[in-house]
């Protein structure tokens, strides 16, 4: 039995962008999205089953009339909710609904400086987005800063930093863009030397205010490997991808993923409209490519790697959508070069 920790729940696709590298495809909301009541039973059902943090996104959360509604009902379940979001349309009048829905914090993407930032997303977003970061700080809201990286993007990493020193944000988070969705479509050159980004973590992390660190998509086993993702205990290891073993995820019609990155049907496991989404996460068949994961599936480097059954071959979602390969990790910067 596995215990269900997090969850990313995509409550609508509408969006006020459509991101050139978003892999959602967000802009406008999919036909027959999850209504209000069925919303609130899969909030009951997550309560039910003791997750313990949910991640609200989009498209665009704020766009979704009755956001409050649902993260209520889910911190009324006792779950803690982050909202994930753009910034664009957020205003100063949000943050009583965000007190009153006892949202633990806000995470605002920021992809760069001005002049980047607006490059993928559209202009003018860059300034909401910082606009927002400074309302929600002024009202004693926690915020983490987001920041999806490029072969482009991924060089104005200093001066990111220089900004974000600037304020006294909870944590900030450096992720790999995956080419899915529009990233696939607009051929946006997405890789990047992902020791360079370690290194720049590894450097800096002890000399900001702020928890600072990569994803799961960047990695693995690294000699920083044990600091760089999130805190300094140096114990916070990669233990392999954790969909279906402690996450999951769920679009805005209710399918059911073991990671909302997962972006592909081929990886839906079930609609909550179709049954209880206790039995979708229970059911022992699903998931499958985590929960009878095995060493002999690993390939490439990562089969030949000794910390291969540890990290399990890395990230799922990113291995598939940049080569197809679910157990082999196209870029990891440690663990495969021991092999």
């Amino acid at each position: 039995m596995y215990n269900l920790r997090m969850c990313v729940w995509e409550i609508t696709l509408a969006c006020c962008f459509s991101c050139k590298y978003c892999g959602s495809r967000g802009g406008r909301a999919r036909e027959n999205e999850l209504d209000t009541e069925e919303c609130l039973r899969v909030a009951d059902e997550l309560g039910e089953l003791g997750c313990h943090r949910v991640s609200l996104i989009g498209g665009e959360v704020f766009m979704r009339k009755d956001w409050k509604t649902i993260a209520k009902r889910l911190t009324d379940n006792g779950i803690l909710v982050n909202i994930i979001t753009n910034g664009f349309v957020f205003r100063e009048s949000l943050i009583e609904d965000l007190k009153d829905a006892n949202i633990e914090s806000v995470s605002v993407s920021l992809d760069g400086p001005r002049e980047v930032h607006d490059k993928y997303r559209q202009e003018g977003s860059y300034d909401r987005a910082v606009a927002a970061i400074e309302t929600l700080l002024a009202a004693g809201i926690p915020v983490s800063v987001i920041s999806t990286l490029n072969s482009e993007n991924v060089a104005y990493l200093p001066e990111m930093l220089t900004l974000l020193r600037g304020y006294d944000i909870y944590a900030w988070q450096l992720q790999a863009c995956s080419p899915m969705g529009n990233a696939a479509a607009n051929g946006i050159s997405y890789a990047f030397d992902m020791q360079s980004v370690i290194d720049f973590v590894a450097a800096n992390m002890r000399s900001v205010s702020f928890a600072m660190g990569v994803a799961d998509n960047i990695g693995y086993f690294t000699k920083d490997e044990g600091s760089i993702r999130g805190n300094l205990s140096g114990r916070a290891f990669f233990k392999g991808c954790s969909a279906g073993i402690t996450a999951i995820g769920i679009d805005s019609v209710g399918n059911v993923r073991g990671c909302e990155s997962m972006y592909d049907a081929r990886f839906n496991e079930g609609n909550v409209r179709e049954e209880p989404l206790r039995t979708i996460w229970e059911d022992p068949d699903r998931f499958a490519y985590n929960h009878k994961f095995r060493r002999e599936l690993l390939t490439g480097h990562c089969a030949e790697c000794e910390l291969g059954e540890y990290c399990a071959g890395g990230c799922r979602s990113y291995n598939y959508f940049v080569h197809g390969k679910l157990y082999e990790s196209p870029y990891c910067a440690g663990g495969a070069k021991k092999g």
